[in-house]
Formats: C-alpha cells, structure tokens, sequence
C-alpha cells in the first residue's frame, strides 16, 4: 500500500499543483495525509453519487478534477450541500484529493489528451501560455491541425464520437464548411475566443459557451462547437486511473463512470 501523501507526490510531479491558477483550490482538500491507500476512486466532481460509490467501493482516496471545495467555506455541517459531502468523506475516512488547473495546463494534460483523442496534431504552443515545464511553453488549451480536412458537419460527428457525447451545439454560417486548423479549450472556452483567432483557427473547440459568444467567433470568421463542460473534460478519468495502473503501486483503481449531468430531452 502507498500513503496519500505518495500518491499526492506522484500527482504533483506530473502534474504540478504550482502551475494551477491563483484563483484555483487544488491539493489535498480533506482528510489524513498518511492515510494508507488501497484502492482509489477517480471522478471528475465530487458529486453526492461519487462520493456514495467511493465509500461503497471502500476506497480509501478520492481523486477528481474539480475541486468540492473552491470558494472560502465558514461552516462544514450538513446545512450546505458542500459541507455535507466533506462530511460524507471524512466521516468515511477518504482522503479527497483535486487536480484541476494544475491538469489543464501541464504537458500531457486535459487539452493534449483531448487534442490526442481528437487526431490534433502540431500542438506546439498553448492557447493561453502560462509559463514552462522542462523549457516547453504550457497553458490553457491547443491548436493544431486535422491530418486532413473535413466538413464541420464531420468534425461535430467525430467530436461526439470521440468523446461519448450525445449532442453538441454547432455556431457557423455553413456546416458543409471546409475545416482543418482546430483549437481546442476543455471546460470553460469564454477567455479563449481571442487566443483561437490569434492562432488562426478555423473552429473552436470548448464548453460553456453562450450565444453571443458564438456570434463573436463568427463575426471573426471562426465556426464553434460547443461540447460542453463535462463532455470534454471526463477523459480525466481514464487519464488518471491510466497513469495510476502504470505507476506500479498496486493499487486497486476505481473508475466513476461517464455519467452525464443533464439530458437532452
């Protein structure tokens, strides 16, 4: 078995907790740092349903990519929805740990791997440098190129069938459009509209956009699809329990399944 403070360790090399936005909360959010771990849940939120799986699978960490603790708390009892679920984990004694920016940003991160899973290639800079890891400029997302061109209509269906995502929600004058020049921006695109026109992109790849958002990148001449938050971004799950397998600890790892939080009706 390793401790939690090994396996937050491990994390931080390769995903350094200082290159996370000031804004952020990331580290170990609760519980014992010399917790002995077993088994490890991995999730993206930590929802009332996560956190009942973890405690079901009896995992003894819990890691996920948005942080359950974000902005200043006074009180943790169950009066609050967060509260209540910080509970829930140290009640179960579960070391609740969060990657979030710190994933976004570093090299091999959440827009390399979606850049990946997409067929991206020659990301060479991020959208939004913020700073360098071993000389390598890293940031919030990438752009690249498709290793041929395709319609938007295409791309929207590649897009769905990459990531497991049932709908997708497409700005452009013309789905027949010819498009190879991709930028891509996991979660939450709205600062990343002037970086993808700088990098020359011919359609923007993101979550969280509205719709005026989608009218300003075609006025610039670019198309959207809109993925959403969550579609996105769920390949921290496999990424992580991935890299956790390959790192030899022997843990047991337990994989929250891709479970969306609304539907299309």
């Amino acid at each position: 078995m390793k401790k939690c403070r090994e396996i937050k360790e491990w994390f931080d090399r390769k995903w350094p907790e200082s290159m996370a936005c000031g804004w952020d909360n990331v580290g170990l959010l609760a519980g014992r740092a010399d917790k002995e771990v077993r088994c490890v849940y991995v999730a993206l939120d930590a929802t009332d349903e996560v956190i009942e799986a973890a405690v079901r699978e009896e995992a003894d960490m819990l890691i996920t990519h948005h942080p359950l603790i974000f902005g200043a708390i006074k009180k943790v009892s169950d009066e609050t929805s967060v509260g209540s679920r910080v509970m829930k984990i140290l009640q179960a004694d579960i070391s609740y740990y969060a990657g979030h920016t710190n994933f976004d940003i570093a090299a091999g991160g959440m827009a390399d791997l979606a850049a990946e899973r997409l067929g991206i290639r020659g990301c060479t800079a991020p959208l939004e440098a913020m700073g360098e890891q071993q000389g390598v400029p890293v940031g919030i997302g990438r752009a690249g190129s498709l290793a041929e061109a395709m319609t938007l209509e295409e791309l929207s269906e590649l897009v769905k069938e990459r990531f497991c995502i049932p709908a997708v929600t497409v700005y452009s004058a013309d789905k027949k459009r010819m498009v190879r020049h991709i930028a891509i921006s996991p979660g939450s695109g709205k600062s990343m509209l002037v970086p993808a026109v700088e990098a020359a992109a011919e359609v923007l790849i993101t979550g969280d956009m509205g719709h005026h958002e989608g009218l300003d990148l075609m006025a610039d001449g670019l198309s959207l699809i809109d993925a959403g938050h969550y579609g996105l971004e769920h390949i921290f799950v496999d990424a992580v329990a991935k890299e956790l397998e390959m790192a030899g600890f022997g843990l047991v790892i337990k994989k929250a399944p891709v479970s969306y939080p609304y539907e299309i009706i």
